[in-house]
């Protein structure tokens, strides 16, 4: 694999140590594990476990609780996921699960909410799962309808239903967004759920291409004290938005471990198959494709880590450049996999080969956190907005 990209300016010794680490760690603890044949849900929370004994997860938290760094650094959580997923789409979401899963109470919990399940997750000892979406308010967040009120000893009652929620069945705590209509109709509020809290059911399990534990989780008159608000009543489409201005970077971050994966498959394979006398590689159309292919894989990581570093930076927010990082990177990962498939002939489909499992697994991230027709409103949103900004001072 081209690791040359670790030798920019975007990263310090410490982010090319865990690239190399864990790397050499995936390589020899994930190659062996067969968890797409196991029993899905014990298998994530194994690999959960083992990404957390290993201290793989200490990227996902403040160092207070148990994390690596001080504050939560998003080229340490792109390295990881990249890396990840190179070696298991199972074990890439595995770790990014306990990421975002875990994000809205890093960067916006109260001092005991940090204490209570933060060090939990970090060691891998409880899954995480960040419940969103629903089933008529994916892209569109504001129509959400599950809804929070107060109840009258000073904690709050949810009702309602989440949709696609990943971990769902398997997490011992979910963060909630919520509708919060006593502080206007525009009023948001997010809150942790124990998973074992009265009035909370899993009532459905989804089959997806690549497997992993999705489904729906439903709220009948679900109680919870005062202190599982995380910030405050009425900001929680702030605290929703501003986790995903943190992780959108780690997704195209992942699409781009799947394509530097796909690449590295589509060249050993040129290299050594044979046609009319001479190998893959020495056709010009072949070598055409692998240039498309590795071009789009650098500019994929020049647009993700930059996006990192300047959240790494200071930067208060990055969503022009997070938006931008996981639309290319998504998009262009497709069409690296698909290349590979096809570089590869019928091999390319066949059930057990390396860029078959790429071709599924690559697919949902130009969907979830953002849809790539989402990415571009955004873009335009902050291009235009930038615009008029600048007028405004000439």
């Amino acid at each position: 694999m081209d690791t040359t990209f670790l030798s920019w300016p975007f990263f310090d010794d410490a982010h090319r140590a865990l690239a190399r680490d864990l790397d050499a760690w995936a390589a020899a603890e994930l190659a062996p594990l067969d968890h797409e044949r196991g029993p899905l849900d014990e298998s994530c929370r194994a690999l959960v476990a083992k990404l957390g004994d290993a201290g793989w997860l200490r990227v996902a938290a403040p160092a207070e609780y148990g994390g690596a760094r001080e504050r939560l650094d998003v080229r340490s959580l792109c390295l990881a996921r990249e890396t990840l997923a190179r070696h298991s789409g199972l074990a890439d979401f595995a770790f990014a699960m306990q990421g975002l899963g875990s994000g809205p109470i890093s960067l916006f919990g109260s001092e005991a909410l940090k204490r209570r399940y933060l060090p939990d997750v970090v060691a891998g000892r409880a899954v995480a799962a960040f419940a969103l979406s629903e089933a008529g308010a994916g892209s569109d967040v504001a129509a959400m309808r599950t809804e929070a009120r107060r109840d009258g000893a000073g904690g709050y009652v949810i009702d309602g239903e989440k949709s696609w929620i990943s971990n769902a069945g398997l997490a011992d705590h979910y963060v909630v967004f919520c509708r919060f209509r006593e502080g206007g109709e525009k009023s948001f509020a997010a809150f942790v759920v124990d998973a074992d809290a009265p009035g909370l059911r899993v009532t459905e399990r989804v089959d997806v291409t690549a497997p992993h534990p999705l489904g729906t989780v439903s709220f009948d008159g679900c109680r919870v004290g005062a202190g599982a608000l995380i910030g405050e009543p009425g900001r929680g489409l702030r605290v929703a938005l501003g986790t995903l201005d943190v992780f959108r970077s780690t997704v195209a971050a992942a699409s781009l471990g799947f394509a530097r994966r796909a690449l590295d498959e589509a060249v050993a394979h040129v290299r050594q198959r044979h046609a009319f006398g001479q190998p893959l590689a020495a056709f010009q159309l072949t070598q055409a494709r692998i240039a498309e292919m590795a071009t789009a894989v650098d500019a994929s990581a020049l647009l993700v880590y930059r996006a990192a570093w300047t959240r790494d930076a200071g930067a208060p927010r990055v969503t022009r450049e997070a938006a931008m990082a996981k639309l290319f990177a998504t998009e262009a990962a497709q069409r690296v996999v698909d290349d590979a498939v096809q570089l590869f002939g019928g091999r390319g489909v066949v059930v057990g080969e390396t860029v078959e499992r790429l071709y599924r697994e690559v697919r949902s991230l130009r969907i979830y956190e953002g849809t790539s027709e989402i990415q571009k409103l955004v873009i335009a949103g902050q291009v235009l907005g930038a615009a008029e900004e600048r007028e405004k001072v000439q």
